[in-house]
């Protein structure tokens, strides 16, 4: 039951980033739904692999390189789903930051 309150969270910050901020597209909740279901698998199949390898990094800049594999993982995503699109690198970093910071706060609300 956790994986999927937490998908339907991811969902809702998603749909809440795309909604707001210009330069992503989003076709319609369950696009977003989609989008967290893609996002979570690369995540927990290649997230753990890319902070091991950047742990270096992670220490220098106190946890903030977290941010750009992130973004990584969401332009990622952005090229499997054909009903989500990000304009450029830049709007994938702010959408990575936004979705993170609203996932967080939805989470500290519930």
């Amino acid at each position: 039951m956790s994986f999927i309150f937490n998908i339907l969270i991811l969902s809702v910050a998603v749909f809440l980033v795309a909604r707001f901020l210009p330069g992503i597209r989003i076709k319609n909740f369950m696009t977003a739904v989609v989008v967290a279901v893609v996002y979570s698998l690369i995540n927990f199949l290649t997230g753990w692999l890319l902070v091991a390898i950047t742990f270096p990094l992670m220490i220098i800049t106190f946890g903030l390189f977290k941010l750009v594999i992130n973004a990584g993982l969401l332009w990622v995503t952005d090229k499997l789903i054909e009903d989500f699109e990000i304009k450029d690198f830049l709007t994938t970093f702010i959408a990575a930051l936004c979705i993170t910071v609203t996932d967080s706060f939805i989470r500290w609300v519930f």
